[in-house]
């Protein structure tokens, strides 16, 4: 039985490896476009159960971990920008204000499911748009969700957090970590 973790990310892989090294990766095709929920954080979480879902399918036998990221911004979801002029107007949508991450956590081993979805506050200052500018004209944008990694560019920005850093992220280390232990898999 193997440790699985269903997501492209290497931000997820690089936190799931604070937990531990014996875990592999294995994506999985989830066509996104058809969901959409009310509440952002609900859908956070339906995404990483239908992620956890469908590789669970595939690799019954093994423990495997689906995981999804949203932010909340002004009442509006931000997944990963489209392009550049999608990544503008989310930045420009985060700049001075306050927005919300939601990452939602499913793991399933056997017939036994773990889910949660963990909401952090992340505060930015106004940014300049001589920044913002330079910024959507690198790669880094174009694979996170909100068009920032905290643990980046954003960084000079961010006033502060209210909540898991990590979560920010998008893998909420202790509640993944709590989860495991509750499926009885050996960290």
């Amino acid at each position: 039985m193997a440790l699985i973790l269903a997501s492209a990310s290497p931000r997820r892989r690089e936190l799931l490896g604070l937990l531990t090294h014996d875990f592999c990766v294995r994506t999985v095709d989830v066509d996104e476009s058809g969901f959409c929920e009310s509440n952002p954080a609900a859908l956070a979480g339906r995404l990483a159960a239908e992620k956890c879902r469908t590789a669970a399918a595939l690799w019954p036998q093994d423990c495997v971990i689906g995981s999804d990221t949203v932010v909340e911004a002004g009442g509006e979801v931000l997944g990963k920008p489209r392009d550049t002029a999608d990544a503008r107007r989310m930045l420009q949508l985060l700049s001075g204000k306050s927005s919300l991450v939601h990452t939602g956590v499913c793991i399933r081993r056997g017939e036994k499911e773990q889910r949660c979805t963990v909401t952090t506050a992340v505060h930015f200052a106004p940014i300049p748009a001589a920044d913002i500018e330079a910024y959507i004209a690198t790669e880094e944008p174009y694979d996170k969700a909100g068009a920032y990694g905290i643990q980046g560019w954003a960084a000079k920005h961010i006033t502060g957090i209210d909540g898991c850093f990590y979560n920010v992220m998008g893998f909420p280390v202790q509640a993944v970590y709590r989860m495991l232990l509750a499926l009885d898999w050996p960290l």
